[in-house]
């Protein structure tokens, strides 16, 4: 490796690191101070790089990308502001332990606090949502200090794919020139035959890491699953899922061991699946409605529970009420149960955890009750989904697009869902189904900033139909990242559900004190969002809601990308889910 001066040196060793240790994707934006990683990661055949002008949409590009692969993305900015824009992004990455490298450019030392331009303080910038942090070393063509500079590249890939995953900042310090410019006797001509291993690094990363994972003893499993084994009643509960690489075979071995049903968040990686196929596995996905009715039925005995929190707010309480014995697993730690009434907690590794339970249950263990039960929770979802089915044809029900398009997509997809009702409207109305579905959310500070940036960055790592639906207000927050549909080649289509405000906001009491609900909470834009049509380069259809399948099944086989505009009055659609709510638990309570 050669280099006209070290500020390219140190970029191209950076750019190899990267490569060698498997980051297969990076998110360059455009800036001065950047310029030595940007240059030598464009340059690296080993590394994809995506072009995202806006640093804000950048980082989220670089979240959704990590979050469908698994495996850390890194996303390069030059300084400044530049570098705060990335912070919202950093906070969903470290909430939802989504593997995230940062570099960002930054002034030499020298000139901090001195009023130079375009310089703020970057150190530790991102604070405690960074799961590791350092400031490289100056550029200098001196062995050791290379080898340092792959061991640090190394370390910090590590960190973002670490118990738990997360974003990792390293800020790159650089002096001028930062062009590639020839700096006569800047790098030796003989680095490379003097320092062979800091210039030309090891064939793989620079320094291998293995990582285990947290497991509970031979013993702790028995004494789990006889827990498990005595109970006739009991529950498994999914959260949203962390990573792309839940073992749902072990889950559903599980379940069919246990005879306990699986209630599944729709972004848990359970509610869709080849494991509903089996007849001895009962998935439920309409439980945030009838389990408003289920207080009479018999309590669970035990609840396993792994992944975030549910989105449904009717099963958090469910278990705070009903749940006795309740096991939380996290394989890092953390405590992610609100409601503090979980009585076990269980720092493992959920899928080898479930598959070391079903081993050592075995499958006779399900009886008559535990039967009866599970028989309990499968009519009940019987019951739900044919009265949803019946209410599909209200063009108040806006719950009808998530519907349709968990129904509708192609297999296999990626859908991409945003936060507000359109998550909710999932979890509730989207049926569980036999097909290969991977859905995103970011659920870890559930903000609905970057929701399009980051669907984008979600699809740019799979050749599945993609699909974002979002609503209204999160559309409008991230219109920049419309810009990547075209600067990075990736196709969607997108489904605008525009109830012209903040609908969800007619869930909270607020909406009973109107002056200020209207203008200060569900706030009315009254925007057209067909011109984001001709300014980037899209199809763009609005269709009535009766009209929504027939315009959404066609679109998943079209070149490009589509936008359908699905227009409701999100009040008239609020009451309409409190009226589908009502007749569920009314329901549920009469067939007690």
């Amino acid at each position: 490796m050669t280099a006209p001066n070290r500020n390219t040196l140190w970029g191209r060793v950076i750019a190899d690191e990267l490569a060698a240790a498997g980051v297969s994707g990076a998110v360059l934006s455009p800036g001065s101070r950047s310029t030595p990683l940007t240059v030598a990661i464009a340059d690296h055949d080993g590394i994809e790089t995506f072009s995202v002008l806006d640093e804000r949409s950048a980082a989220f590009f670089a979240l959704g990308r990590a979050r469908r692969t698994g495996e850390p993305t890194a996303v390069v900015c030059t300084s400044g502001t530049a570098a705060a824009n990335y912070h919202p992004a950093v906070i969903e990455a470290s909430q939802s332990r989504v593997p995230l490298l940062l570099l960002t450019a930054d002034r030499p030392p020298e000139l901090a606090d001195s009023g130079a331009n375009q310089t703020v303080d970057q150190e530790k910038l991102y604070g405690d949502a960074v799961r590791w942090y350092r400031t490289l070393p100056e550029p200098e063509p001196r062995d050791r200090k290379l080898r340092s500079l792959r061991t640090t590249i190394d370390r910090a890939i590590g960190e973002t794919t670490g118990v738990p995953a997360g974003p990792v900042h390293l800020n790159c310090p650089f002096r001028k020139p930062l062009e590639p410019v020839e700096v006569e006797g800047d790098v030796p001509a003989d680095l490379a035959e003097r320092a062979p291993l800091a210039v030309e690094g090891r064939d793989g990363p620079f320094v291998e890491r293995t990582a285990g994972r947290p497991t509970l003893t031979e013993g702790e499993i028995e004494s789990v699953a006889a827990t498990l084994d005595a109970a006739d009643r009991g529950l498994l509960v999914a959260g949203p899922s962390d990573a792309p690489t839940l073992d749902t075979d072990a889950v559903a071995a599980l379940a069919a061991a246990t005879g306990f049903p699986i209630l599944a968040d729709p972004l848990s990686g359970l509610r869709f699946g080849d494991h509903l196929d089996r007849e001895d596995v009962t998935v439920c996905g309409g439980y945030d409605s009838y389990l408003d009715g289920a207080s009479e039925w018999p309590e669970p005995e035990v609840v396993l529970r792994a992944g975030a929190s549910p989105t449904s707010k009717v099963l958090r309480q469910y278990l705070r009420d009903h749940a006795d014995r309740q096991f939380v697993v996290d394989p890092a730690g953390g405590w992610r149960e609100a409601e503090f009434t979980a009585t076990d907690h269980l720092v493992a590794d959920p899928s080898r955890l479930a598959a070391g339970l079903a081993a050592e249950i075995g499958d006779d263990a399900a009886g008559s009750t535990t039967d009866r039960y599970r028989e309990r929770f499968a009519a009940a979802e019987r019951a739900y989904w044919d009265l949803i089915d019946d209410a599909r044809a209200d063009e108040t029900f806006e719950g009808q697009v998530l519907a349709t398009v968990a129904e509708r997509v192609p297999d296999p997809a990626t859908i991409f869902v945003s936060n507000s009702m359109p998550v909710r409207d999932l979890d509730r109305f989207g049926r569980p189904r036999a097909a290969d579905l991977t859905v995103l959310g970011n659920r870890g500070a559930s903000g609905i900033d970057g929701i399009t940036s980051t669907a984008l960055g979600a699809g740019s790592a799979t050749d599945d139909q993609l699909v974002l639906v979002t609503g209204d207000l999160a559309y409008y927050h991230d219109t920049n990242g419309l810009l990547s549909i075209a600067r990075c080649g990736v196709d969607a289509t997108i489904v605008l559900v525009n109830n012209d405000g903040g609908g969800i906001f007619h869930l909270l009491p607020i909406e009973d004190f109107d002056p200020p609900f209207t203008e200060q909470f569900r706030t009315p834009h009254g925007l057209d969002f067909e011109p984001t049509a001709d300014l980037y380069g899209l199809a763009f259809q609005r269709v009535r809601p009766d009209d929504f399948a027939d315009a959404f099944e066609p679109s998943q086989g079209m070149d490009g990308t589509q936008v359908i505009e699905v227009v409701f009055d999100a009040e008239a659609s609020h009451r309409t889910r409190e009226a589908i709510h009502t007749r569920a638990v009314d329901q549920v309570e009469s067939d007690r």
